[in-house]
């Protein structure tokens, strides 16, 4: 007899404590008896909040179901541009389930697995769209919050179909493939060399514009140096020659001598020169004996 109590205690205490399920703080637990969900009495799915439950031993089966902020870091994936350049996006999502039954019922009874897998390719067609609409410059030096922002909203009405609300999305790296590195890189230069091109022919034209208003200076500083040297020169040659008649004035048979005199000592400087000239000329004039009385 008491072995027969002692059995059915147990089986009692075995009913209990299948008929008790403990929902954690971070966590909302979903019951489905014989294949269908629990519904409430507007026919909403019945979502357990934390506490303590009951539910009917070996015929409800308790799903949890994780109720915190949830992190979904996907392997970077490749984004085309609107200038159709590819570039390579490392990015992550923060998420939470905010309709149970649905999540429950999108997601094959609450499997996280295939509730980020399709979150992350909502996530990407939300991202792909964004960087579809802007170029490389305006990726790199605009503003990310602002692509961040737009992608999140994008996907928002998408995530609700799975009963999931996007709290937000950070894009943490934004590299570009070798090619449109390269693509870059060479356009840059371009640009630099095109630049450098332009500042040579302003530098080239400057200097010869300089150079041509140098080579007008030294010709007019020429010009009028070689006008004033002629003025001078000719200046001098007629205050020479003024000299000269104001001398010959005063004495004309002094100044006579004085010529032939020079043109003696030019005409014989050098002996071995001869010269043939009749004695009588008037070139021997001052050096007959009659006149050098």
């Amino acid at each position: 007899m008491n072995v027969r109590i002692l059995v059915i205690l147990f089986i009692a205490a075995i009913l209990g404590f299948s008929s008790i399920f403990v929902v954690d703080e971070g966590e909302r637990a979903i019951v489905k008896r014989f294949g269908k969900i629990g519904k409430d009495a507007a026919e909403q799915t019945l979502v357990y909040e934390p506490g303590l439950h009951f539910k009917v031993p070996f015929f409800d089966q308790v799903t949890r179901l994780n109720a915190r902020i949830l992190t979904l870091d996907a392997p970077a994936d490749r984004f085309v541009t609107s200038e159709q350049k590819d570039v390579i996006v490392d990015s992550f999502v923060k998420w939470r389930i905010t309709d149970f039954g649905q999540y429950y019922l999108a997601t094959q009874q609450g499997n996280q697995l295939i509730a980020e897998s399709l979150l992350q390719s909502k996530i990407n067609n939300g991202l792909r769209s964004e960087f579809g609409s802007r170029t490389i410059r305006d990726i790199v030096s605009g503003s990310r919050d602002e692509l961040q922002r737009a992608a999140m909203e994008g996907t928002q009405d998408d995530a609700e179909e799975l009963g999931i609300t996007v709290v937000d999305v950070r894009v943490k790296q934004i590299n570009l493939p070798r090619e449109v590195s390269e693509f870059i890189y060479n356009r840059m230069r371009a640009q630099r060399e095109a630049v450098a091109r332009s500042h040579r022919a302003d530098g080239q034209e400057k200097a010869e514009v300089m150079r041509a208003g140098a080579d007008a200076l030294v010709t007019l500083t020429l010009a009028e140096a070689e006008r004033e040297s002629r003025t001078l020169r000719g200046k001098g040659d007629a205050d020479a020659a003024e000299i000269y008649a104001n001398a010959y004035g005063q004495n004309p048979e002094f100044y006579s001598l004085l010529r032939s005199l020079d043109a003696y000592r030019t005409s014989f400087a050098s002996k071995e020169d001869v010269l043939v000239v009749s004695p009588d000329s008037e070139f021997f004039q001052y050096m007959k004996s009659k006149n050098l009385k």
